[in-house]
């Protein structure tokens, strides 16, 4: 009855679904659902009255659950060292208005990719790193991260290991794009484990950052 549930909530606060999503783990005996709506009619309430009408079908079914305004856009900070090719796909789907999202800023342990990103009217902040500095770099980026309000940090091909410390600071709120699929093929050089296992696919995967590698 969950869908249902939902799905009538929805109705009959003048909302139109225009998106719904479901996934049922019989490992972890898990529903899970992601619904998206728009208003389809004068008298949608404000989305905090819509958050507190919602509670007692949530505490019914005991969810976890959030409810996020798409109208709002994420501020990200991207970080990238050598390699530009996924850099290069956000900021292109940014600039076509593909990825709803501000940019303020990109951060690099290398100079490589500056005049791009400055062509495309973002600052760049060079912040090279050794393991020596490596506690004072990463203080660096949470200033930034700061500074600028960032909702989301991304890694597009950063090629940096994060601190403990660091993945605390960012936890929930820092994304790694990652040239494989995960779980297989954790760390460095992925395409090559994954050439020598035969693997006949290729692609990539996003995940949550944590302390644990590539996890």
């Amino acid at each position: 009855g969950i869908v249902a549930a939902v799905a009538g909530y929805l109705a009959d606060n003048d909302t139109s679904t225009i998106e719904s999503n479901h996934f049922n783990d019989s490992v972890g005996n898990y529903f899970y659902m992601r619904t998206v709506f728009r208003q389809d009619g004068a008298n949608m309430p404000p989305i905090e009255m819509l958050r507190d009408g919602f509670k007692p079908i949530a505490h019914r079914f005991r969810m976890s659950w959030e409810l996020h305004d798409l109208s709002g856009r994420p501020r990200l900070l991207i970080a990238v060292s050598k390699a530009g090719h996924c850099l290069f796909d956000l900021l292109h789907r940014w600039r076509a208005g593909q990825l709803a999202v501000d940019i303020p800023a990109v951060v690099s342990n290398h100079d490589d990719m500056r005049s791009f990103v400055e062509w495309n009217g973002i600052a760049y902040h060079h912040l090279p790193v050794t393991p020596e500095t490596k506690a004072s770099q990463e203080a660096q980026m949470l200033q930034l991260v700061e500074e600028h309000r960032i909702d989301l940090v991304v890694l597009a091909r950063y090629m940096q290991i994060l601190s403990p410390r660091l993945c605390e600071a960012l936890a929930g709120r820092c994304i790694n794009i990652h040239h494989s699929f995960l779980p297989s093929f954790k760390g460095a050089k992925p395409y090559t484990q994954a050439h020598e296992r035969g693997v006949k696919i290729i692609g990539a995967t996003a995940h949550y950052v944590t302390g644990d590698l590539d996890e």
